[in-house]
């Protein structure tokens, strides 16, 4: 009985680790594959704005730029692919050596069952099986023994059959792999022939860059002037903030000029706002993150570093800016060089969307998540349809990037 119990115990635990395997590599192959239905969907985002910016005049620094990003996507998303296709390709082999297992291990019990029954068939003419019973010491003993013969024929077979059908399973699901297998291998070749034509990008790009190479002075000095343009909004912006929370303030009878004076209610819903960190939906409907936050060296021009205050997202044209969290309007004001911003606070937090042609709201207005606050505006010189998005603590700016869901 106790050898019989311990093998019960050993196959329930092989089960049971057969089981958390295949969740996990179950969840990280839809980990993956989400993964990669982002990057596709940004890559043709990326193909889409850089078509319908195709007739507009740009500057060599533009397209090198352009090129650059969709060619870093694509690789992205040939690595995920590969990936892909690597797991399952383990997956499979791991199966398959399972199903080998398995099917070694039915054998064997179909085996010592059919030695079972034969022992039993031939000892039915009261001989083994009889003597056995015959045995034992008492009528209980004798009865607990025909009762373990039965439950052990019982074990026998229910194992079997548990066990075939799990063969069955893996099979099974063996097969879904392969086909699986056989989808991912067609990706990596599209995938190849995307990377093929991202080459040509390439060549075209090199070219562009040679010729930026050999005029780097001229172009370092058009970044340092875009970046001191890129200074002045946001110290235009931070001015704003400022003196959006003095004028709050001194309605509370403060006079801070770095920090909200919160109301419960305000203290409340800054609360929720925190909660929220790293799943707010995006300030734009469809986008790409064109600069990110902070510190950043150029792409092209090495020698310039880039800082920003918040990030550059690239939409398409007519695109609204969208609220990324329920607030109030605090602020509807013009940015000299970036057109106009708005402004939501959400207790001590406050939203930017700046670079805005059209407003749909106004200073006092209560706003809800997703609700659009104004129409992005277009550059006439790039073609270019790019929200600035800012996020603060009061007088402390956040990386957006850390609160926007996979920006």
């Amino acid at each position: 009985m106790r050898s019989d119990t311990f093998l019960k115990h050993c196959v329930l635990a092989v089960f049971l680790l057969i089981n958390l395997q295949g969740f996990s590599q179950t969840d990280k192959r839809e980990e993956l594959e989400e993964r990669r239905q982002e990057l596709q969907q940004e890559i043709r985002r990326i193909n889409s704005l850089r078509t319908s910016n195709l007739q507009k005049e740009k500057s060599i620094l533009t397209e090198v730029e352009d090129l650059d990003q969709q060619i870093r996507t694509t690789e992205n998303l040939i690595r995920i692919t590969n990936q892909q296709a690597n797991l399952l390709t383990r997956e499979i082999n791991t199966n398959q050596n399972k199903i080998g297992e398995l099917r070694k291990e039915l054998e064997n019990l179909k085996e010592d069952y059919a030695k079972m029954i034969q022992k039993s068939y031939k000892s039915k003419s009261q001989q083994s099986r009889l003597m056995f019973l015959l045995s034992a010491e008492n009528f209980l003993q004798a009865y607990k023994r025909l009762q373990y013969m039965k439950q052990y024929a019982n074990y026998r077979q229910q194992q079997g059959e548990e066990i075939q059908q799990r063969a069955a399973e893996l099979q099974q699901l063996n097969e879904s792999l392969a086909e699986q297998k056989k989808t991912k291998d067609k990706l990596i070749v599209q995938n190849r022939q995307t990377r093929a034509e991202l080459e040509k990008n390439k060549k075209s790009q090199q070219v562009l860059i040679s010729s930026i190479r050999k005029k780097e002075g001229q172009f370092a000095a058009q970044l340092r002037q875009k970046q001191q343009e890129i200074n002045a909004i946001d110290r235009d912006i931070e001015r704003i903030i400022a003196e959006s929370i003095a004028a709050n303030n001194k309605e509370e009878g403060s006079v801070s000029r770095e920090t909200f004076k919160l109301t419960p209610e305000a203290k409340a819903l800054a609360a929720d706002f925190e909660k929220n960190k790293g799943s707010l939906p995006w300030p734009v409907r469809s986008g790409v993150l064109s600069m990110r936050f902070g510190n950043q060296p150029h792409p092209v021009v090495k020698s310039i570093t880039i800082n920003s205050n918040g990030v550059r997202i690239d939409t398409e044209k007519d695109g609204k800016a969208k609220a990324i969290f329920g607030g109030t309007v605090s602020e509807v004001q013009a940015v000299k060089g970036a057109n106009k911003a708005v402004m939501v606070r959400h207790g001590d937090y406050i939203s930017i969307y700046n670079n805005l042609d059209k407003i749909f709201v106004r200073k006092g207005e209560k706003v809800s998540v997703g609700q659009d606050l104004g129409e992005v505006a277009t550059s006439n010189s790039t073609g270019k349809t790019t929200l600035h998005f800012l996020l603060y603590q009061n007088s402390t700016k956040l990386n957006p990037e850390h609160w926007i869901y996979k920006m």
